[in-house]
């Protein structure tokens, strides 16, 4: 079950804030921002999304931090009652507006927080995604560290070796990986993050003209960092959550002040958006005239009976690095 995930997680004490009460825009309002964002990322040349837990609600699967979160729910001794399998999961209607925005040019890259699978699962191509903190249908070999995709979800946390052989050798003899062991890549509290989707998703954040937060309260760094990085170069930010984010600065002492005054609205964002992630880019794609597409198991290569290849290729990474070494002469 999807709560599964927390529960494997090593003990952690310092999980953030957790049970702030949601803010809802009126209807009116949603509607305003969300014109203003769709023109936002229409007149910006480099927009990078950063989602977290909220993206996925929708799906079935809890997030960790908001009212009815795991986390929030552990600290009085409950359990998540609305819940889900990772494997029955399908992408939400978020996951696929995403991917089209992405195909039709408006959205450059998408860096994850989430390990759930749902952005591979919508057929999202890996050129334009980092997922800081893994994919639990995602193994990785512990000798040449290439990807592989799993048709079910791993049950480990913390890159715990299967025992099972590189998947590589069913690419062809002039692929072959002697002697590699596949790991999973979901990370525990003190593992670090994968760095080519790390340094993929730092040059992205820095370059972009827009960083959009889908579904995060950016309290986990660095991911939660990373949205800030254009702000000294003119970078806008925009927010769309139900709950403030860590850069409001907020601690339990003053959370009911925060709650009643504009503190709300954080101080670093040129936009916060609050409704829920489905109806907001459902609104902003209409706009953009991008139609969402419905999920399919065509695209899922979760689905596949073959075999297929998740890993980030190197040259992507130089090939951005070169963008980013002119841009910071």
């Amino acid at each position: 079950m999807s709560c599964n995930y927390a529960e494997g997680l090593s003990a952690y004490e310092n999980k953030g804030i957790l049970g702030i009460p949601e803010n809802f825009d009126t209807e009116e309002i949603v509607n305003q921002k969300c014109k203003e964002l769709a023109n936002l990322i229409n007149e910006s040349k480099h927009v990078v999304i950063h989602t977290g837990a909220g993206i996925s609600t929708s799906a079935g699967i809890p997030d960790f931090r908001g009212p009815n979160g795991v986390w929030t729910l552990e600290e009085k001794g409950e359990k998540p009652t609305f819940n889900i399998s990772f494997n029955d999961a399908k992408p939400t209607k978020s996951h696929m507006a995403l991917r089209s925005l992405v195909e039709h040019g408006y959205v450059k890259y998408i860096i994850s927080q989430n390990i759930d699978g749902l952005h591979l699962k919508s057929g999202l191509n890996r050129t334009h995604l980092a997922e800081l903190h893994g994919n639990m249908f995602i193994d990785q070999c512990q000798k040449c560290r290439r990807q592989f995709v799993r048709s079910t979800a791993v049950e480990t946390v913390g890159q715990k070796l299967s025992g099972r052989p590189c998947k590589s050798n069913d690419f062809g003899s002039s692929r072959r990986c002697r002697g590699g062991v596949l790991h999973d890549t979901v990370l525990d509290w003190e593992d670090d993050l994968p760095e080519r989707d790390l340094d993929m998703a730092f040059m992205h954040s820095t370059l972009s003209d827009l960083n959009i937060t889908l579904g995060t309260t950016l309290q986990i760094v660095p991911s939660g960092n990373l949205p800030l990085k254009s702000l000294k170069q003119g970078g806008k930010l925009v927010i769309c959550n139900l709950q403030p984010t860590k850069h409001v600065r907020f601690s339990k002492s003053n959370l009911i002040t925060i709650l009643t005054t504009s503190l709300l609205q954080d101080k670093k964002a040129h936009l916060v958006v609050s409704s829920y992630i489905d109806e907001i880019l459902t609104k902003v794609c209409k706009r953009l005239g991008v139609e969402i597409p419905e999920y399919s198991e065509e695209m899922d290569p979760t689905k596949s009976i073959n075999i297929s290849e998740w890993t980030l290729s190197q040259d992507i990474v130089k090939e951005l690095d070169k963008e980013f070494k002119q841009y910071k002469k």
